[in-house]
């Protein structure tokens, strides 16, 4: 895998040009053949490959890379533990804390997921870093790129499993001990991966070095295309409430074709009623809820399963109508025996209101979209980071699938967008 070269002036006349190099050097890693989408999953030899790819970046740039307890990747412009130059206030956390000005996104993938959810974010970040020097731009804050790990928690079930960690979202202890569908738990994916899982933990001194942070992804969902105004950009308001639980429903294992249906203790019929229930519940509550995985044992063809368990995604607008759309389907569970587990929850995050506003008056006035996405830019928010979010258009809406799109035009909009957005707030020389 190459690496781009440290760009000039003259070769910057042409992001669109950039960005595909870019692309294209990133486009392989983790790739399936058949479906064409993505399978970069935590602690792997693609996320091995995808952590190097972006630490040859940051060198290229002559950024000073350093890894938190969590294992996240975080590159800087200039020294986050210094006073910012000149005194400068602009841009900071008014509740105290950090100084620096950190944008970035993730680099890991859902099962046969598109390209763009997660590397958009961190390429763009790059790209504007380059863009910014080929200005002349001297920022008066420093500038951090991060690369969270496991956002999507495609390999162990938690979402944003990165920045849930080093902010105490969540605790080591839990995350050492989630396993993978092969029942690899996590801390041993770490050893095997040459890191340290005693290690895990709450970050404060990581926390304290960030002052703001602007996540730009590609959007999930078309609101923007559907929007009369040509624009292909958009800053983020907020995250909805979601959440994932377990669904574990026990039955018998028998032989499909000689024990009578009378006799039968078929606990994919619990499970059947249950995803039934999801679809019933989200409507009628407003929400939405999808079952997307399951594990079926013993997962033969010719047997009666005896133990089946699904996973339960569910969020809206709205926490409680997604709590009363859950137990709905907990007490459909409950009637075939199973047992609903949560596994996570993140309430409503509102990005901090004078920075959305500060990025949409930057930006010419652009939208300003909520979403029923999660991100790790909503779980900093939660832990009293100010934050926001930049969406670049998705035409066709579609996400977590090989068919994610954005136009290269767009992408390139949201690069622009982005280094507009770090000039101002890094408070550079005018």
């Amino acid at each position: 895998m190459t690496t781009t070269p440290r760009p000039d002036a003259p070769a910057l006349a042409d992001l669109r040009t950039r960005f595909a190099a870019m692309w294209a050097a990133l486009e392989p890693v983790g790739r399936d053949g058949r479906s064409g989408g993505y399978r970069r999953f935590a602690w792997t030899r693609e996320d091995h490959d995808l952590r190097e790819w972006f630490a040859a970046e940051c060198r290229a740039r002559g950024l000073d890379l350093t890894t938190d307890r969590m294992g996240n990747q975080w590159a800087w412009w200039g020294d986050p533990d210094a006073a910012p130059a000149g005194g400068n206030k602009r841009g900071g956390n008014e509740r105290g804390g950090g100084k620096g000005i950190v944008t970035g996104s993730h680099l890991d993938s859902v099962p046969d997921g598109g390209a763009f959810d997660g590397p958009l974010g961190v390429v763009s970040a790059l790209l504007a870093i380059d863009a910014l020097r080929a200005k002349g731009f001297e920022p008066h804050r420093p500038i951090g790129i991060v690369n969270f790990v496991d956002e999507e928690g495609a390999r162990f079930g938690v979402a944003c499993a990165g920045s849930r960690v080093i902010t105490g979202a969540m605790t080591a202890d839990r995350a050492r001990s989630l396993t993978d569908a092969d029942g690899t738990s996590m801390a041993e994916a770490l050893r095997a991966a040459g890191r340290n899982p005693d290690a895990l933990g709450p970050d404060p001194e990581t926390l304290r070095r960030i002052g703001t942070f602007v996540e730009l992804h590609v959007e999930q969902g078309r609101a923007l295309d559907l929007l009369d105004e040509e624009t292909p950009v958009a800053v983020g308001s907020d995250i909805w409430p979601h959440g994932r639980w377990r669904v574990d429903l026990a039955g018998e294992a028998n032989h499909a074709g000689t024990t009578r249906l009378a006799d039968r203790e078929d606990a994919m019929l619990g499970y059947a009623a249950t995803v039934l229930a999801a679809r019933s519940a989200a409507e009628a509550r407003g929400c939405v809820a999808t079952v997307g995985k399951v594990a079926v044992t013993p997962g033969g063809v010719n047997a009666i399963p005896s133990h089946v368990t699904g996973w339960l995604d569910a969020r809206g607008a709205d926490a409680d109508a997604v709590r009363a759309a859950v137990q709905d389907v907990r007490a459909v569970a409950e009637q075939h025996g199973g047992v609903v587990t949560e596994e996570s929850w993140t309430p409503t995050t509102a990005f901090d209101p004078g920075l959305v506003r500060r990025l949409a008056t930057r930006l010419g006035g652009i939208p300003v979209l909520g979403t029923g996405a999660g991100h790790d830019a909503g779980i900093l928010a939660n832990a009293g980071v100010r934050s926001a979010m930049l969406f670049v258009r998705n035409p066709t809406g579609v996400s977590h699938s090989p068919q994610e799109w954005a136009d290269p035009a767009d992408c390139v909009a949201g690069v622009e967008a982005l280094t507009s957005v770090l000039e101002d707030l890094a408070g550079g020389a005018r």
